[in-house]
């Protein structure tokens, strides 16, 4: 049999009357991270349990999440996009997802509902279809100790209360993880936010929580 060349990432996953003459804009300054990610045919990938997903926040690996190849694809020619529309991904977030007037808190960290906002994760990671993949976005800072990724512990056991009232509440504690990425995995920084995963939560406890709220990665074609 005749030797096949491998496809050149910006091909795969790509149907062939689909197939652009060259690389598109979009991904043509991507890391090599993601060209090896976006290279892998959705077939070949597979999808984080749930258990696999909490031995992965235990141990404080949250650099392991990765998008299916697609949607990864998807989600850099959708952010390309709206740097193009809006200047910038933060641009878009406060005034298209978030509604926020202004950024200013109106109190201290978790006092108040009004600076605290739940939505999905828009381009969410490649979970068990299961896992509901929320953003906790805040006007407040969540500080951190300083030189490193580390939450203090004002603000650890801030997040913690936050989790066990909002959450624990609704689903067994195993079945709620929280998270807050590294700076150097965040592709929003300037809101503050952190992750939680649900597994198999009561759909309407969702549509309430996130108040009836779409994932852009359901919007977006």
């Amino acid at each position: 049999m005749p030797h096949e060349e491998p496809l050149p990432f910006w091909l795969v996953n790509v149907p062939r009357d689909q197939w652009p003459s060259e690389c598109p804009e979009f991904l043509r300054d991507v890391g090599e991270k993601d060209r090896r990610i976006i290279g892998t045919r959705d077939e070949e990938y597979t999808r984080l349990t749930w258990d696999q997903v909490t031995e992965l926040v235990r141990i404080n690996r949250v650099d392991k999440f990765h998008r299916v190849p697609s949607d990864l694809r998807r989600y850099r020619r959708f952010t390309h996009r709206l740097v193009k529309e809006y200047g910038s991904i933060t641009n878009f977030i406060v005034n298209e997802r978030l509604h926020w007037k202004t950024m200013t808190p109106k109190g201290r960290p978790f006092e108040f509902e009004d600076d605290i906002k739940v939505l999905y994760n828009d381009w969410p990671y490649g979970l068990d279809p299961k896992i509901v993949h929320l953003v906790i976005w805040t006007k407040f800072e969540l500080e951190e100790e300083p030189g490193t990724d580390n939450l203090t512990t004002a603000a650890r056991e801030g997040i913690e209360n936050y989790v066990r009232q909002t959450f624990h509440s609704k689903l067994k504690q195993e079945r709620v993880v929280w998270f807050k990425n590294w700076t150097s995995l965040k592709s929003v920084h300037a809101i503050e936010h952190f992750h939680v995963m649900l597994y198999d939560p009561d759909p309407a406890f969702i549509q309430g929580i996130t108040n009836g709220d779409v994932p852009m990665s359901e919007k977006f074609e």
